[in-house]
């Protein structure tokens, strides 16, 4: 995304401490590596930081292909903060079993990691270490710190390989994943502000029924259908208000500026019940600037051709 226009902004709270993968997929973007990086203790301490303004930007994990959505990022923009998205990044997942020195696989009686982490290496674990205790992290970096800064040769951490990097800690085993084609989705969130069109973007949104009737789903995908907007994400979540009660979060190609994306959206709200705009913002993805570029020219052609046809009005 190296032509986009750097965030306005400066400050940025991430999912810390220092070696998580949130770290290593801010790096990939150079305008918010550039930035006063602020690690925060957990996903929800980002998101109160942005909402609070101590920071201008917030940025965590969103959805894994392995493990499906971050409910706690997917769940706060949907239902407890008015954030927007402005930017997607999705970067390759490798993962690490790392102990302190001089620890062997024998050694080890206990697992801790970030809950999706530990759930990508479960047939791994099963086969090398199957009477391990297994334990939650608010990170994968803050396991790999704890068995740092208290070594005690029985307690193994799954983590990205820049976090025994930074915590001097041995790699036993490396790129134990269950799955080799394993990326992670991260969102850059911000209180206000929709970036420009790109030509090659994404637009999020939550669906909330008016009513839970036979075809309702139907009827929501139809409006998508019958403009051709292809939808890249539909999940349902509860909407916390009763069993049964559901709502549904999409992503659809297009831009909230593009004719038949706002047009959904208006029928969307208009016939099926409220609809929450998380945002429309440059899509991810490794034939994104190829998409821009021919778009750009696309459109540029477009505005000559109508110029042209203009010249020709008589009067």
């Amino acid at each position: 995304m190296a032509n986009l226009p750097p965030p306005d902004r400066s400050t940025l709270a991430y999912l810390g401490p220092q070696g998580t993968f949130t770290e290593q997929a801010l790096y990939t973007q150079p305008d918010l590596a550039g930035m006063d990086l602020r690690p925060a203790p957990s996903i929800p301490d980002v998101f109160r930081q942005v909402i609070a303004g101590e920071v201008d930007l917030g940025f965590a994990a969103i959805e894994n292909s392995i493990e499906g959505s971050v409910n706690i990022t997917q769940d706060t923009l949907a239902f407890d903060a008015d954030l927007l998205i402005q930017r997607e990044v999705v970067i390759s997942i490798q993962l690490n079993l790392m102990v302190a020195a001089g620890t062997t696989l024998a050694d080890i009686d206990r697992v801790v990691s970030f809950p999706h982490a530990i759930a990508q290496c479960r047939s791994w674990l099963a086969e090398h270490l199957p009477g391990a205790e297994v334990d939650a992290s608010n990170s994968t970096a803050d396991a790999a710190r704890m068995i740092a800064e208290s070594p005690d040769r029985r307690t193994a951490a799954i983590a990205p390989g820049r976090a025994a990097e930074v915590y001097g800690l041995d790699v036993l085993a490396a790129d134990i994943e269950d799955h080799p084609e394993n990326q992670t989705r991260f969102v850059l969130m911000a209180a206000d502000g929709i970036p420009a069109p790109t030509g090659h973007d994404k637009t999020s949104l939550v669906v909330f029924q008016r009513a839970d009737r036979p075809g309702s789903l139907l009827g929501i995908l139809q409006e998508f259908a019958a403009r051709s907007l292809n939808l890249t994400r539909l999940e349902s979540r509860p909407t916390r208000q009763g069993l049964g009660n559901y709502c549904f979060l999409m992503d659809v190609e297009g831009h909230i500026v593009d004719e038949l994306v706002t047009d959904c959206l208006r029928n969307l709200h208009m016939k099926h019940g409220e609809v929450k705009f998380l945002g429309s913002y440059p899509a991810a993805g490794s034939n994104g600037e190829t998409v821009r570029r021919q778009a750009s020219e696309s459109s540029q052609s477009a505005d000559d051709w109508i110029a042209d046809l203009r010249t020709r009005i008589q009067g």
